[in-house]
């Protein structure tokens, strides 16, 4: 077989390298070995990754938190973008050396190459590079079923994303000021409130601040956000609560333990708490996501912010760096 070069170009390959995870444990579990080259079944597409995209989630299933047990072993990833290597029988919508990013894979994108389903590839567009279109999938897949399909976000809303300076907060930002929504976004430093500015958004709080929900808050006039999106809700749905207009809406992004909270804040208002998956989606969700995704992308309405490049073999380090606090975008892996 042969392989695509970082420019798309077919050579001879080297032996192929993949993370693979054999027990549950720290980041140090993750180890580069030499694995199998996957073949391609009927309508099934190997893509040689340029580019991974690292998320909080593949910390817990490399552990064993947050109730996932995995089956071992396996090769983390279900970001990725890469090229088309070889399609199986039946396979229709893209061709050898397609330009391509990933919404999962059969086989793990911690790697050079994955084996996918064809409905798990989708053409990326010209403008994005691959590290960018390792982005696509998780963090502006997330954000828009966080916004649009369990939130129910309409232009003119004041939306208030807890914790947006991740990879899903800026595509949040990204999504929301396409769609008109006002924004409001937390921060929790120096560099996030500057890549915040960075991106056009004028109300910012600095979630360090005891007094940043008073200010929010205060910001609208007293009548509230009409919609969260809670990236900690362990800590901070309580005071979210505080927070929303009447029929308010706060949907979980994400959450690390559990908290208590005062329903009569959520009666006087009659608002709700959504929770939200991206891997609920189904059917016309999914064919919507992708299709909102590829006609903002390549306007050049979605532009993925990229905290740093890491080479495959440092995967441990990716994965201490996705968990700290002050994340500034996207981390990325580099067979």
């Amino acid at each position: 077989w042969t392989a695509p070069d970082r420019q798309g170009r077919f050579s001879t390959g080297d032996p192929v390298k993949a993370i693979s995870v054999h027990e549950v444990g720290g980041p140090d579990v993750l180890v580069l070995r030499d694995v199998d080259t996957p073949k391609p079944g009927d309508g099934e597409i190997l893509v040689r990754i340029m580019a991974a995209g690292v998320n909080p989630v593949e910390t817990y299933q490399r552990s064993g938190a947050q109730g996932y047990s995995p089956k071992l072993p396996f090769t983390p990833g279900a970001d990725g973008a890469g090229v088309v290597e070889e399609t199986g029988a039946g396979v229709t919508t893209l061709g050898r050396g397609a330009r391509v990013y990933l919404s999962s894979s059969k086989t793990g994108t911690y790697a050079e190459y994955a084996l996918c389903s064809e409905g798990q590839v989708h053409r990326l567009p010209d403008r994005l590079s691959f590290a960018e279109g390792a982005c696509l999938w998780v963090n502006y897949g997330t954000a828009y079923r966080a916004l649009f399909q369990r939130g129910a976000a309409r232009g003119g809303e004041r939306l208030l994303i807890h914790g947006a300076t991740g990879g899903v907060g800026i595509a949040a930002v990204q999504w929301a000021r396409l769609r008109g929504l006002t924004v409001f976004a937390t921060y929790g430093s120096q560099a996030g409130r500057d890549l915040l500015g960075s991106q056009g958004v004028e109300h910012v709080f600095d979630h360090t601040d005891p007094g940043h929900g008073a200010a929010i808050l205060e910001a609208t006039g007293g009548t509230g956000v009409d919609l969260v999106l809670e990236m900690l809700a362990n800590v901070n749905l309580e005071t979210d609560l505080d927070l929303l207009a009447r029929r308010g809406r706060v949907v979980i992004i994400g959450s690390r333990g559990t908290v208590e909270v005062t329903p009569r804040k959520l009666m006087g208002r009659e608002a709700d708490v959504r929770g939200m998956i991206l891997y609920g989606a189904e059917g016309s969700e999914l064919a919507e996501i992708h299709a909102a995704t590829a006609s903002a992308a390549e306007v050049g309405a979605l532009a993925p912010v990229i905290q740093e490049e890491i080479p495959l073999a440092d995967a441990a380090r990716a994965h201490r760096l996705v968990m700290e606090a002050r994340s500034l975008g996207k981390i990325v892996l580099i067979p």
